[in-house]
């Protein structure tokens, strides 16, 4: 379900906003509801920022990886004792951006659980060839 709410803007930004959309190929529509969603989402969790790219816009940690990547390497290191911690030991994250992304991904399972799914997909693919 979806509301329809009417939003003034001033006519500089409207018109920034319409060239933003435009040279993305979004609607203004688009463009104010992703921008709604990002900010709402980076109210809730202030370490993460959005960012473009080859497979589509992805949730990141602010001066780190994606946010997919970090929950992936955890699971990898499900069998050590306490894998944030052996992750920023054998990376250059720090633990702070370990459980930004953490609760990140517990908010948004739906989001990065395919995106973890389809790299691990392609690489095998690739291993394989």
């Amino acid at each position: 379900m979806s509301v329809n709410v009417s939003v003034r803007l001033e006519d500089s930004l409207a018109e920034r906003l319409r060239l933003r959309a435009h040279a993305s190929g979004e609607t203004l529509s688009d463009r104010l509801r992703r921008y709604a969603e990002e900010g709402i989402r980076r109210d809730e969790h202030p370490s993460i920022t959005f960012r473009d790219g080859p497979s589509g816009r992805r949730a990141g940690v602010i001066g780190g990886p994606d946010i997919w990547e970090i929950a992936m390497w955890l699971e990898d290191l499900q069998t050590e004792s306490d894998p944030p911690a052996t992750l920023a030991a054998e990376s250059i994250l720090t633990l702070a951006q370990i459980d930004a992304a953490i609760r990140y991904t517990n908010a948004y399972p739906a989001e990065i659980a395919p995106r973890i799914a389809l790299h691990r997909r392609e690489t095998a693919a690739a291993d394989v060839h």
